[in-house]
């Protein structure tokens, strides 16, 4: 029975490599993705990396993309591109179906094995698995820091004290909306607590008292040296990492202040404001004109079915109870406060997300077992299968022609495809110039709106870049957002001509502007290609 258990494992984890690895280059980078990696290539190029309180998030992303940037420039022999930062995001995707093994002597491998199908194929964890983002790695940092508690109160040992003190110094180094899953954490341990308590007396009231003395106790039984290989790993990653391996002194400071900055914006100082069913529509019912109805309505419905099987069911082994008491209180907690921040991107559901799969593992476990008849197991694994080939089929079309479609519910303010047309007209531009990547440009948009540019002309050494049409704009090529009102052919009485206009992004476009005879060159030889 183990051994059917892993291969199912292995063909969970085959399906979730097929679903994710395709045509990681297809769509442009996202603003968000662009911004990121063009700051891990600095600090690739150069070495260079300052962690800003303002901006970005934390290092952990950054240095953790190193390794494989590595191996994918040694495998491709040239310097990484998009598809090499998006592959980071990739092997946290994958990493995260992995650290659910540390948990099968404890859940079983039924549980194990839904909540890696469900992960695998879910369309949200698939699309963002390929975005190069914080969210994924963050929620990876999250499992491991739990898995690492799970696996310490099985078998307490300064390894899993160390690795569950490091595991929450990365949560901090990635984003600091790992206080959420902190502030839901706690709670939700002590409701396993009071369930196991509860478990044991036969059911029945449960005091406070009771319920302090035992979480007391737990804390008191775990030995002065673990608390200190804890706090030890867990210090000495969060300072290598927020003073860039001690290059930047006031890493640390900035790590605290700049919660006095995130907490403005997710009081509303923000353009991400949207009401608290914002991640409910994309997750159980999101439709638009002329697309596809998207739902991982499957998921949702066996997580309910967990969640009520935790809470009325005595089907569950004590270590399933205690786990799923504190899945059903995490994940509601989290989801709650996400809710409830106007601040919301579509990424930041996959935090409280995660949870509702992994109670949906507990839900698929307990239909499949709630008969003892093997043809009925049969066919509710086969109806199970049927869910997740639906979900798949989504995660297909999420990552195919729907990749940058505002029809689709995971895409956020994307990077229009006319990006790919801008990109080669100013690369044709170049060649004819005879300046190469020595080629001036001027690029303008208001608030830095010209991303994903800087990164897709990060080699062009004279580029400028505008949040204004400045006094002195001209360059042999000019990209202005439609939006400055640059005029720059009047204004240069038609020693620039106006040759293009492109969607950057949704209802975002720019104008380009080429010198007159830089221009008139480039049509000759247009022309002699024809």
């Amino acid at each position: 029975m183990k051994r059917l258990a892993v291969a199912g494992f292995l063909l969970v984890l085959a399906a979730a490599l097929f679903l994710r690895c395709g045509a990681l280059g297809q769509r442009p980078l996202h603003n968000d993705e662009a911004i990121n990696a063009f700051k891990v290539w600095q600090l690739w190029d150069r070495g260079e990396f300052r962690y800003d309180p303002e901006e970005y998030h934390g290092p952990a992303l950054y240095y953790g993309s190193l390794p494989v940037m590595a191996l994918a420039a040694w495998w491709t022999g040239r310097p990484p591109d998009g598809v090499a930062m998006r592959s980071v995001a990739l092997v946290f995707g994958i990493a995260l179906l992995l650290v659910l093994l540390l948990a099968v002597d404890g859940l079983g491998w039924g549980v194990i094995l839904g909540a890696a199908l469900w992960t695998a194929v879910s369309p949200a964890f698939v699309y963002y698995s390929r975005y190069y983002i914080h969210e994924v790695p963050l929620v990876f940092f999250t499992a491991l820091t739990l898995a690492a508690l799970w696996r310490y109160s099985r078998r307490p040992s300064f390894f899993w004290a160390g690795l569950a003190g490091a595991g929450l110094a990365l949560m901090y180094a990635t984003k600091e909306t790992f206080v959420f899953a902190v502030a839901a954490a706690l709670p939700a341990w002590l409701i396993s607590v009071w369930a196991g308590v509860r478990r044991e007396q036969g059911g029945g009231r449960v005091g406070l008292s009771v319920l302090v003395s035992s979480a007391g106790g737990l804390l008191r039984a775990v030995p002065r040296g673990h608390w200190v290989a804890a706090a030890g790993c867990g210090g000495a990653v969060w300072l290598m990492l927020f003073t860039s391996f001690f290059t930047n002194a006031s890493g640390p400071w900035d790590a605290l202040r700049t919660y006095l900055i995130w907490l403005e914006r997710a009081g509303g100082a923000s353009p991400h404001i949207h009401p608290w069913t914002f991640y409910w529509q994309r997750l159980g019912w999101f439709h638009l004109r002329g697309g596809p109805v998207w739902t991982e309505a499957w998921i949702l419905g066996l997580a309910v079915t967990g969640g009520l099987a935790v809470v009325v069911s005595r089907r569950l082994n004590p270590e399933q109870h205690r786990v799923g008491w504190f899945l059903l209180g995490y994940s509601l907690l989290l989801s709650l406060a996400y809710a409830v921040i106007p601040y919301k991107t579509p990424w930041c559901l996959l935090g409280f997300y995660h949870g509702y799969i992994l109670l949906a593992g507990v839900g698929a476990w307990y239909w499949v077992t709630l008969s003892s008849r093997l043809w009925v197991r049969v066919v509710l694994v086969a109806v199970g299968l049927v869910g997740a080939g639906h979900l798949a089929v989504q995660s297909g079309r999420a990552n195919g022609e729907f990749a940058a479609d505002y029809r689709n519910p995971l895409v956020y303010g994307h990077t229009a495809g006319d990006v790919v047309n801008l990109l080669e007209q100013v690369e044709a531009i170049t060649r004819v110039s005879g300046e190469g990547r020595q080629m001036a440009i001027q690029v303008m948009a208001p608030g830095s709106g010209y991303w994903p540019l800087p990164w897709y002309w990060r080699h062009y050494e004279r580029a400028g870049w505008w949040d204004r049409v400045p006094e002195n704009p001209w360059s042999p090529v000019i990209v202005s957002a439609v939006a400055l009102k640059a005029g720059l052919e009047e204004r240069s009485n038609r020693a620039w001509l106006q040759v293009g206009m492109f969607e950057l992004r949704p209802r975002f476009f720019v104008e380009v502007y080429v010198e007159a005879g830089l221009w008139k060159r480039f049509l000759a030889a247009r022309a002699a290609e024809r």
